[in-house]
């Protein structure tokens, strides 16, 4: 268990959606500073939080992140990108361009943030994931976010001895810009940064943040035909 009241937490992807909700949230739960990051740290709006500039599939810019934020004991990886094509069809350099941002990004700001956190005592890393890593209706963003599922699950057993914990928060449609053009039922960015901060504070290996997400990890114990009902045709 982690207890959020006066860390130092490092928000990617904190100028907006689920990343601005979780910037609030730290801040209502007293932490003690939230560096949230952006492309354009301007973007930034919380009154409160420190404003980082990060491209987090550059590692140059990554390691000037985290030389602004060496008193961090809680990071979450929740900045990600979206291409919302086809194996088929999409060129493949945009497919690499999606894996850089979901795969290797987290990866590149999880490495470089572990010595930081092992030095200040130990404390919590938490990835951004999605239903969709374990459903294969997004292409190749499905493929990029089952992939840091797999990573999020190998950090879990290798940071353990170092004093870190780590949790993996899964979510279905949230109502962000990610998903404007999308009519199906989306939950609040609010309540998913709730129940994210709730997991990294109780110590959880997952937090499942709705009813899709709960769903469909029941059922990958069944036959594909249950995820994939054109299957069963």
């Amino acid at each position: 268990m982690t207890a959020l009241k006066g860390a130092n937490v490092f928000v990617t992807g904190g100028s907006r959606g689920i990343g601005k909700a979780l910037v609030e949230e730290l801040y209502a739960r007293g932490a003690g500073k939230v560096y949230a990051t952006a492309r354009d740290p301007r973007t930034v709006t919380h009154p409160d939080a420190v404003p980082v500039a990060l491209e987090v599939t550059d590692p140059a810019s990554v390691a000037a992140a985290v030389a602004q934020a060496g008193d961090v004991t809680v990071l979450i990886n929740n900045a990600g990108a979206s291409v919302g094509g086809s194996f088929l069809d999409t060129p493949v350099d945009d497919i690499r361009r999606e894996f850089e941002t979901n795969f290797y990004g987290p990866l590149l700001v999880a490495r470089a943030f572990v010595p930081v956190i092992e030095r200040n005592g130990g404390g919590h890393l938490l990835n951004v994931h999605s239903v969709l890593s374990w459903i294969a209706l997004g292409g190749s963003y499905s493929a990029s976010k089952a992939a840091l599922w797999s990573q999020t699950n190998s950090l879990r057993l290798e940071l353990q001895p170092r004093g870190i914990a780590v949790t993996g928060l899964h979510v279905g449609y949230v109502d962000t810009d990610l998903t404007t053009g999308v009519d199906a039922p989306k939950s609040d960015p609010r309540d998913v940064a709730a129940l994210a901060l709730d997991g990294i504070e109780t110590g959880a290996h997952e937090v499942l943040a709705d009813d899709i997400s709960r769903q469909v990890k029941a059922g990958l114990a069944g036959d594909l035909a249950g995820l994939y009902p054109q299957l069963a045709k």
